[in-house]
């Protein structure tokens, strides 16, 4: 296993505090038009003010500090301070509800929150009581408080922690086919690894300005919204708003960004609903999570005269693949394989040897540590010069506009409804999602099928999960096909869309 790199035990310190203080970190456009620019001193302080907070409320090296916080320097501050100080940071969606909430409170029993207080509704409903300190109240670059209890003088902190490339640094969580999420555990030495994508992949150069547009609590988000960016000497700017294609283009414009990194299905919509237009700042493009259509590709080209350069990577593993910049692209494909990152093909499925991914991770929570190759569960072709395609799941994970859906999930939702008996998902093809949620669903005795209660379902499944979650489709049968053992056939569900 590749170890972290002696030249970045501690993030916080070696690529935060060790920066110039006056140089640009972060560009923050918050969701009331506010705008500001946060130098990496002003990070840097703001950190330490949190990290105070922190082992004031009795949180040490090793504790779970979970954050409940939109795209804001208030949650980039956060991920510093508990890099700063060994303590294990567990980001979250701020789509997630209550029940979603509740799972990873009690798989991870963070020692403390961080929440805005927009979210103190969802928290509070997913049972938690505990230590927690509310956003903006004041703002984290304030002179340190508790959360909304007024201001005083400002605690010293604690000196830095000394880390090794395998004390835990964060937990993101990943859906499966059959049962809960999972809370994947990355090292120290997942922070470090990025150097290498953001050098062969993103690579932004020193004074960009870079967009990563995935929301907190993403594995995208965690590796590309600021830290590979800072690694490389790049700013990140920070968008606090829902998805707007039109807006989007006039943002990139404003503010002259360098290099973008969107989700597949943002590319998709931006080209269908926006007018694509010259963007003379932007050097580089790149997208991760499914393929990318080729009228897609050309649309871009044609109206920006750049690529779109795809790559791929998994919650476990962090980036594997990728086009660098110059090389060709090829329409469909993820790239070859990170230097020096080792990938082969089993019956179809890429296979991983961790020992030369810098960035994998060291277990699900509760687990003991992954042994021996890694198979991806992806099946995955390749062409005579080491390009990979996408072809599709070995199992039953729903991949929707870069999101990772697990099955169970959704139909547990639908299962909660009184008028439901049974139901199963599955992946359905769209022409902008690449995939969406497709629910086959099998209604109780009694109770008629309609378009109204289709449309029930979708507000259901959206309040007892992630938003994004809920079926797009809502199909009615009378009965699920199944093995003799009573296992749903998700196969023939899909066969016979």
């Amino acid at each position: 296993m590749r170890d972290c790199p002696p030249q970045m035990p501690n993030f916080a310190v070696t690529v935060v505090e060790s920066a110039p203080p006056e140089r640009l970190a972060l560009v923050e456009l918050a969701r009331d038009g506010a705008r500001r620019e946060w130098s990496f001193g002003e990070v840097a302080a703001a950190a330490r003010s949190l990290a105070a907070q922190l082992h004031e409320r009795g949180v040490r090296r090793g504790d779970v500090v979970l954050t409940l916080v939109g795209n804001t320097p208030d949650w980039v501050v956060a991920m510093v301070a508990c890099f700063r100080q060994g303590f294990v940071v567990l980001p979250c969606n701020e789509q997630l509800r209550a029940k979603d909430l509740a799972l990873r409170l009690a798989v991870c029993t963070p020692a403390l929150v961080v929440c805005h207080e927009r979210n103190a509704s969802v928290l509070a409903a997913a049972g938690w009581h505990g230590a927690t300190i509310f956003v903006p109240a004041p703002r984290l670059s304030e002179p340190a408080s508790h959360g909304g209890g007024g201001r005083r003088a400002e605690a010293v902190p604690p000196p830095p922690a000394d880390l090794s490339p395998l004390d835990p640094c964060l937990i993101t969580f990943t859906s499966g086919t059959a049962g809960e999420p999972k809370a994947v555990v990355h090292g120290q030495r997942y922070l470090a690894g990025q150097a290498l994508q953001a050098e062969h992949w993103l690579a932004p150069a020193a004074g960009d300005l870079v967009w990563c547009t995935a929301a907190s609590g993403w594995s995208k988000s965690a590796r590309n919204v600021f830290v590979a960016p800072w690694i490389r000497g790049a700013a990140a700017l920070l968008h606090d708003a829902r998805f707007d294609p039109e807006q989007r283009l006039v943002l990139l414009e404003r503010e002259r960004v360098n290099v973008l990194c969107m989700a597949p299905t943002e590319y998709r919509v931006i080209a269908k609903r926006a007018a694509l237009r010259p963007l003379p700042a932007l050097r580089g493009l790149v997208a991760a999570g499914e393929a990318l259509n080729p009228e897609v590709l050309r649309a871009w080209d044609e109206a920006t005269g750049l690529q779109i350069r795809d790559g791929y990577g998994q919650t476990e593993t962090g980036q594997l693949t990728g086009t660098a910049p110059g090389e060709e692209v090829r329409p469909g494909s993820m790239g070859r394989a990170l230097p020096g990152v080792g990938l082969s093909l089993d019956d179809g499925e890429l296979v991983v040897d961790p020992a030369t991914v810098p960035t994998f991770f060291l277990r699900y929570e509760g687990l003991d540590p992954p042994s021996g190759p890694w198979r991806t569960g992806d099946r995955v072709a390749q062409d005579e010069d080491g390009y990979l395609f996408f072809e599709g799941r070995t199992d039953d994970v729903i991949i929707s506009a870069g999101y990772r859906i697990g099955p169970f999930e959704v139909e547990s939702a639908l299962v909660a409804h009184e008028a439901v008996a049974e139901a199963a998902v599955v992946a359905a093809p769209d022409d902008e999602r690449g995939s969406v949620v497709r629910a086959v669903v099998v209604l109780r005795e009694g109770i008629a099928a309609s378009e109204d209660l289709a449309r029930a379902l979708q507000d259901h499944v959206k309040a007892q999960t992630a938003p994004y979650k809920y079926p797009r489709i809502v199909e009615f049968a009378a009965e699920l096909p199944k093995t003799e053992s009573g296992k749903v056939r998700r196969a023939l569900l899909r066969e016979d869309h």
